[in-house]
């Protein structure tokens, strides 16, 4: 749906994941092999993914300062679970956290989510407003008050009906 680039670092992971279901639509793309490839998935992995997928949507919603968009699983308990270590370059001494070799979509996303609190940019990563869309974005805006994932698209309808509801 978004016209936007892709979010940085292990956020476009993230980003990804949450726009695998078209809610506008209905359709998933890991009900497609190809869909759950692009993850690492198989179809054991299925329902573990969409509970990741909507977890995380709604801290993507929290982001963008709305309730969540139906009852979900907490993902602070999801991400606890998966399984990280610290790698240290012998070269410079620096450290990440690195995904486990168990659980390896649900560790990348956790390894990704702790990247992007060290960068500061966890919270840039927003669902959109509109019920019928809730796509993920990456808000690069001045002031980080983005509120859609496409100004084209979803902007466009949420101020035609603000417009049309005045004139009622």
């Amino acid at each position: 749906m978004s016209e936007r680039s892709p979010a940085p670092g292990g956020l476009a992971l993230i980003e990804s994941l949450v726009n695998t279901l078209d809610l506008g639509s209905g359709a998933d793309a890991l009900d497609t092999p190809d869909g759950r490839s692009r993850f690492g998935l198989t179809l054991d992995d299925l329902a573990d993914a969409r509970d990741l997928r909507e977890s995380l949507r709604a801290a993507l919603l929290a982001h963008a300062g709305h309730p969540p968009h139906r009852e979900v699983a907490d993902l602070g308990a999801l991400l606890a679970a998966a399984p990280l270590y610290v790698a240290v370059d012998a070269r410079d001494g620096s450290a990440r956290l690195t995904p486990g070799a168990e659980a390896p979509l649900r560790s990348r996303i956790a390894a990704a989510v702790a990247d992007s609190l060290v960068a500061g940019t966890w919270t840039r990563l927003k669902a959109c407003e509109d019920v019928t869309c809730h796509w993920a974005y990456y808000d690069r805006s001045p002031a980080g008050r983005a509120r859609w994932c496409s100004m084209s698209v979803c902007g466009a309808r949420a101020k035609m009906r603000r417009y049309r509801a005045k004139g009622r």
